[in-house]
């Protein structure tokens, strides 16, 4: 398993800062202090948000010191995610991202919602309930994961309006209801108000195997509508229920920008949207609602979901060979940068594009390529 949110994201605070507050304050042990305050339940300081304030006298600095410190705060910047509120949507079991996610801002403290797709909700709270995920529901420090509601979501239908009467029908959704985008985000206010955190872990290709070439036009728009628009929907219908400076990201894939043989069906394309998208929601949520947005681009995955694309093998083999860092990616390694990207420290990020997967991204030649041993 990988390192935990809590422990394995960790800076020593204020080091790059502490040249410049010792010039300004002159003093060692305030210097100390300062670096101890800066880890809060509420957020970081910095030494240039401080210099910009005025001169720093020492009792106002001490009141400041001692009221940060009193709020438990451990050393250096751990990820403090208490108090917040997040939504995951597309987690239905737990070997994928989504899962590593939800661990990963519980361990940081959060409370977890999460959304399933209807059809696979059954089995999902049936294996829940039976104890099938207690071993991968351990925390670092040996509790268990705790997901306060899973709810029902299909994120391909923004309100009940939108669903065809064969869906509506289908054995599969009987029994569940308010499963829509607009629905369940509406639940969601009825049952906790807001949230703070909003999580796309979404993605589907009904062609994925079929080359572009080949790829149908509903195929194609199907692709785009469940990986890509469902992002947007979501978003968009979950912004007036979450809390200023809250934070949300989405899942993409390096085929957004380079060929991936095999990933088809227009799923390369709904990732390129994805990224897309994510800039301009930035802004847009950044200034609608001081919500920040960003993306993770993650390696490979041997998970239930990736297997439909039927070479997932290949390219978890292809990338530990060739990527800067030979080494098997983890979830657990997308949940950390998830929960670094949702927390406070990464406050000044928005509209970007995170690279987790081992620097795969960075190369431009496969260096098991035969070309290269003649």
């Amino acid at each position: 398993m990988g390192a935990s949110a809590a422990t394995g994201i960790q800076m020593v605070a204020a080091r790059p800062c502490v040249p410049a507050c010792q010039r300004m304050l002159g003093s060692r042990p305030v210097v100390s202090a300062f670096g101890r305050a800066l880890s809060t339940r509420t957020g970081f300081a910095s030494c240039v948000q401080t210099a910009s304030a005025g001169p720093l006298v020492a009792a106002k600095y001490k009141r400041f010191a001692v009221r940060a410190m009193s709020q438990g705060a451990a050393p250096g910047l751990p990820i403090d995610l208490r108090g917040k509120r997040a939504f995951i949507a597309g987690v239905a079991d737990d070997n994928g991202y989504g899962w590593a996610i939800a661990k990963a801002l519980a361990a940081a403290g959060a409370e977890i919602l999460v959304g399933t797709w209807v059809p696979a909700l059954n089995i999902f709270e049936t294996s829940l309930r039976r104890g099938k995920f207690d071993e991968s529901r351990k925390l670092p420090d040996g509790s268990l994961m705790e997901i306060t509601k899973v709810y029902p979501l299909d994120a391909v239908y923004d309100s009940l309006e939108d669903v065809p009467e064969h869906v509506k029908t289908n054995k599969r959704y009987a029994g569940s209801s308010k499963w829509t985008v607009k629905e369940v985000a509406e639940t969601v206010k009825d049952d906790f108000g807001s949230i703070d955190i909003l999580v796309h872990s979404l993605a589907n290709g009904p062609e994925v195997t079929k080359p572009l070439l080949e790829t149908s036009r509903s195929g194609y728009l199907a692709a785009v509508s469940a990986s890509s628009y469902s992002y947007i929907s979501l978003l968009q219908h979950f912004l007036p229920i979450m809390n200023p400076g809250g934070a949300s990201i989405s899942l993409t894939y390096i085929a957004s920008e380079r060929t991936i043989p095999g990933y088809g069906g227009g799923m390369s394309s709904a990732k390129a949207a994805l990224e897309s998208d994510t800039r301009v929601l930035a802004y847009e949520a950044g200034r609608k609602g001081k919500i920040r947005v960003n993306t993770i681009s993650a390696g490979p995955l041997g998970s239930r979901a990736a297997k439909a694309i039927g070479f997932i093998e290949k390219m978890i083999e292809y990338s530990y060979v060739n990527a800067p860092l030979q080494k098997e990616l983890l979830a657990d390694e997308v949940g950390n940068a998830a929960a670094f990207l949702v927390s406070p420290l990464a406050s000044a990020i928005t509209g970007s594009t995170v690279y987790v997967d081992n620097g795969l991204n960075t190369m431009a030649l496969a260096v098991d390529s035969p070309t290269l041993s003649t």
